[in-house]
């Protein structure tokens, strides 16, 4: 019997989970390590910061669902890995792997720029999302200007688009949008490029909706502090605030950076397979994984990782590890990165879809991309929010349905066999 260990119990782990459990069978365990005990559904964040949503909306108690679908549960921090022995550490115990999935997210760099985090919200964690949405109702009361945007080094930028196009709509709901200046603020070389070049039309529908709703855009843009009252940017620029919003900039998990798992910025580098150059047996998941950002962009900026490459890429490590467990008849597999967005911008929203995220290295082409907008994207995004929900009750990964589904509506396939060639390779995205 084999002991697969999954590290992260958010859109990466639980879902990495039932798909091990589903595939592996009763033959092998299946163990779930997080450190909290709630999964959270992270993109309903900006409508919790808000106060358009309860948080318990977006949360499910992981003990009770691991009891439901056979999993071993462990709640702890992880400390740190050792690969030589194959030994995940927590506070309180020790825990063998015959192979383990790291899908724990990544780390917010708020330290790398002074007063992010301290005198501006993100709605990046529930903690962050609740004091946002406890700042946001004293503000509603006591109108300022308003700044929304993102850190150097930034990478998902959908959340930022989200929270101030929602923020927008709230106040003119309140009726007190004519008492708020907003500004958004960001290192993208311009609107709508959310950290992917180049999807057709998304430049122009996403300028359009941010010159309709009167809000200020600042692109190329270096925040280098912020303080009490205003943002302050590189070339000496500053912008007062009532509230702001700002994302930070990513690292990877301490436990990978103190095993040396990792790269400068604690990320885990992976084989196309997902799979760790040195430790086959690891493989990575989501954010936690490390991906080139191709765009050399006048501002640095990383490489977003959707909620849906993030689940691709669960899938991928379950299939992989169930092949080499012999569980699984089949090649292995590798994600192919196509990726679909949903965001919802208040009263209409903007489908982002781009196949693949990153273009061929060799020929600089995606197979397609494409942004298109509308009110139905505010219905396409409530509804599969709901839908997500309902199967992490259910003990579903991604089942067939949703795979069939993604690509006879969008024509986006999450995987392939993987190309004999690309199997000893490291991932070049």
């Amino acid at each position: 019997m084999a002991n697969v260990v999954v590290i992260g119990a958010g859109l990466g782990g639980l879902p990495a989970a039932y798909e091990l459990r589903h595939r592996l069978g009763r033959q092998h365990r299946v163990t779930l390590v997080s450190e909290f005990p709630q999964f959270t559904f992270v993109p309903g964040l900006v409508q919790v910061g808000l106060g358009q949503i309860p948080l318990a909306q977006v949360q499910l108690d992981v003990a009770m669902l691991a009891g439901y679908h056979n999993l071993d549960w462990v709640q702890g921090r992880v400390r740190r890995i050792d690969p030589v022995v194959r030994r995940v550490y927590t506070a309180a115990q020790e825990l063998p792997y015959d192979y383990l999935v790291i899908a724990s997210g990544a780390e917010l760099a708020n330290d790398l720029l002074p007063g992010l985090g301290v005198y501006s919200h993100s709605v990046c964690t529930p903690a962050h999302a609740l004091a946002a949405r406890s700042a946001w109702e004293q503000f509603v009361q006591n109108p300022g200007d308003l700044v929304v945007g993102a850190a150097p080094g930034a990478g998902c930028f959908g959340p930022a688009y989200e929270f101030v196009l929602l923020a927008e709509a709230d106040l003119r709901r309140r009726g007190l949008r004519q008492q708020v200046n907003i500004t958004y603020i960001t290192p993208e070389p311009y609107i709508g490029h959310l950290g992917v070049k180049q999807v057709k039309n998304a430049q122009e529908l996403t300028e359009k909706l941010m010159h309709q709703r009167g809000i200020q855009t600042v692109t190329n843009a270096r925040i280098v502090a912020v303080h009490p009252d205003r943002v302050e940017l590189a070339d000496g620029r500053v912008f007062p605030f009532g509230y702001s919003m700002i994302l930070p900039a990513f690292r990877g998990a301490e436990f990978v950076r103190v095993s040396g798992l990792g790269n400068e910025k604690g990320f885990l580098p992976t084989l196309p397979t997902l799979q760790h150059p040195q430790y086959p047996e690891i493989y990575g998941v989501g954010v936690s994984v490390h991906l080139d950002q191709p765009d050399q962009t006048l501002v640095p900026i990383g490489l977003p990782k959707s909620g849906q490459m993030t689940e691709a890429m669960a899938m991928v490590a379950a299939h992989n590890i169930a092949v080499a467990l012999g569980a699984v008849q089949a090649p292995p597999h590798v994600p192919t990165l196509e990726a679909l967005c949903f965001a919802d911008y208040g009263g209409t929203g903007i489908a982002y879809i781009a196949a693949p995220v990153l273009p061929d290295p060799m020929t600089g082409q995606r197979r397609y991309s494409y942004a298109a907008a509308g009110r139905w994207v505010t219905w396409a995004k409530a509804a599969f929010e709901h839908y997500f929900m309902i199967k992490m009750r259910l003990g579903l990964g991604l089942p067939w349905f949703e795979k069939l589904g993604i690509r006879l509506l969008f024509g986006l396939a999450l995987s392939q066999p993987a190309p004999a060639h690309l199997l000893a390779q490291p991932m070049q995205v």
